[in-house]
């Protein structure tokens, strides 16, 4: 990964700005602690496992100045700050705090606001409007919560915090002016001037998103290649780009990752965190829709071919080779499923207006449609033992998951939430599946980039939904089954404005 580094600040005023030295750590430009600490901090980030970890003291972070340790950088514009937080030790004061924060200045009295956690599990947003100015708070409703996003968009600060599996609790801010540019991070306060105090800090990502001015589909802006671990939530961010990368999916031996990027086909080496070009010979106008046959052998593709561009199914051999059509219209026809004995596909396709789900044999022959409704029917995929089908459909107002047997029969609706829920994706032992759930607004047929998502993991015996990620992302984050073979891990993509 790139990221910008900023000019050192010198430490001008040794007890109002900073007290130790001053160097890099992760993504972070600087650390640093702020007011006249007994005890210097520190900080430091774990490259294997992604992992920051802060150590400080101070007084306080309250009333009108501060000490603490802060992990920080510059940044202007929207952005939103992500984390999973946890206090290393049964600690001592009860008000010690961890969280992230944004300041006007390095000064022991900025203005500032932050989204903190203190060690009783009170949990708020707490705000200096002004330079030397009284700090007030607004209090959640939560406590001790695992996930902690602190936002800026359009000038206005938020925040949203969860325990792992739960959905968000947010609080926003009427209104504090901290500039444009300033100094976000992650900060660590003891609460008492001879304790030290350590807290460790997950999946730490500082997204900015996509320009008002986004024209989808045209304008793209950076990728992240993920691997989260299903039970603990722990991410890794293993591979990203500049500009689209899409729809990872999980090889069969489980070592390595296939993705699309700009219409081609790409082959991640997990060990050795190569790329290489799948060769699809003249197959190089390929969407998402891409998916590797249960034995491994083959892999499935949607390409745009003709004059008009329509979206047509081919398969072709894992290690590459040319293309072999299976639908034979030439109407829009996007891949999601092998059946668990290779035989059949399962795609959405425009056929009289409609989009609805198909099945025909993989080596070709005639299609079967086995949903006829009004609306959009898609992301149709075979649970592990071929007898249903889960799939994703508009039909009641809001994209939610389906399922129906093998040959179409018996449709039921399996999610009724607020989200617009899509592409479920089971685990191997057919147990779980993960669906892709929008938070932000969307139109229930469109399936949109650069938005604000959960990950969430489903039973296949009704259990509630666990919200296993937030990220930003949408389209092309979770298009393909990509769980490994193991079925520990998931692979997916998030985005983020290129640094």
């Amino acid at each position: 990964m790139k990221y910008l580094l900023f000019p050192v600040f010198l430490c001008l005023y040794v007890h109002s700005v900073c007290t130790a030295q001053t160097t890099s750590v992760g993504i972070f430009s600087h650390h640093v602690d702020i007011g006249a600490v007994k005890t210097a901090g520190t900080a430091s980030f774990d490259p294997h496992n992604q992992t920051y970890e802060l150590s400080g003291s101070g007084t306080n972070m309250w009333a009108r100045q501060d000490e603490f340790q802060f992990a920080w950088k510059q940044l202007k514009g929207d952005f939103i700050l992500q984390a999973n937080v946890k206090f290393i030790g049964q600690g001592v004061d009860p008000h010690r705090k961890i969280g992230w924060m944004v300041r006007k200045s390095l000064d022991k009295d900025s203005a500032y606001v932050d989204a903190a956690i203190h060690g009783d599990g009170l949990t708020s947003l707490q705000f200096r409007m002004t330079a030397a100015d009284e700090t007030k708070q607004i209090q959640a409703t939560i406590s001790s919560p695992d996930v902690v996003l602190l936002k800026r968009k359009a000038g206005k600060y938020s925040m949203s915090v969860a325990k792992f599996g739960d959905e968000f609790i947010d609080i926003e801010h009427p209104g504090i002016d901290l500039g444009d540019e300033v100094y976000a991070g992650l900060f660590i306060c003891s609460h008492n001037p001879d304790v030290v105090e350590r807290a460790a800090f997950k999946n730490v990502q500082i997204i900015v998103p996509a320009p008002e001015n986004f024209r989808p589909y045209r304008d793209y802006i950076g990728s992240h290649l993920e691997i989260m671990d299903v039970i603990s939530g722990h991410r890794r961010i293993v591979h990203s780009v500049s500009d689209s990368l899409q729809a990872p999916n999980w090889t069969r031996d489980g070592k390595s990752l296939i993705y699309n990027r700009n219409g081609k086909l790409y082959q991640f080496e997990l060990s050795s965190q190569t790329v290489t070009e799948l060769n699809t010979d003249f197959a190089t106008s390929n969407n998402n829709d891409h998916v590797i046959s249960t034995d491994g052998k083959r892999i499935g593709i949607s390409h745009h071919t003709g004059a008009d561009r329509k979206s047509v199914i081919y398969t072709m051999p894992i290690s590459g080779g040319v293309p072999t059509r299976v639908t034979k219209l030439d109407e829009h026809s996007y891949f999601h499923a092998w059946s668990p004995d290779d035989k059949n596909l399962l795609y959405t396709a425009q056929r009289k207006g409609d989009f609805d789900i198909y099945r025909i044999p993989s080596d070709g022959g005639d299609e079967v449609n086995l949903t006829k409704n009004a609306g959009l029917d898609d992301g149709a995929e075979f649970t592990p033992d071929g007898k249903q089908i889960y799939f994703n459909s508009s039909r009641t107002g809001k994209m939610q998951i389906w399922r129906m047997n093998s040959d179409g029969s018996n449709q039921q609706q399996v999610t009724n939430d607020q989200f617009n829920n899509w592409f479920p994706h089971f685990s191997p032992d057919g147990k779980h599946f993960v669906i892709i759930s929008y938070i932000s607004p969307i139109e229930p047929d469109d399936h949109p980039f650069y938005k604000s998502v959960y990950l969430r993991l489903l039973s296949t015996e009704g259990v509630e939904a666990k919200v296993i990620a937030w990220l930003y992302g949408g389209q092309g984050t979770i298009n393909v089954p990509s769980w490994s073979p193991d079925g520990r891990q998931i692979a997916f993509v998030s985005n983020s404005v290129w640094p």
